[in-house]
């Protein structure tokens, strides 16, 4: 782990993937590695919440084909 030159954000490496990433905090930058490391593993994420889905202006009772918009594909 380490702090960018500008010392602006934390930057990241899984070893074992060669995944990185970065974030404003230590914490931060290790959150987004989970992130990061699940989705080269391949694995699925979790459905978004109806909150999720207003805040980017969806109405969650609107979508009634069960299917994600294509904003969230």
């Amino acid at each position: 782990m380490e702090l960018s030159e500008d010392g602006e954000v934390w930057i990241i490496t899984d070893e074992e993937t060669g995944v990185t990433t970065e974030g404003e905090t230590r914490e931060h930058a290790l959150e987004m590695l989970d992130d990061a490391v699940a989705a080269y593993n391949g694995e699925a994420g979790r459905p978004p919440t109806d909150e999720e889905l207003r805040e980017l202006g969806i109405d969650p009772e609107e979508n009634t084909s069960g299917e994600l918009p294509d904003v969230l594909k």
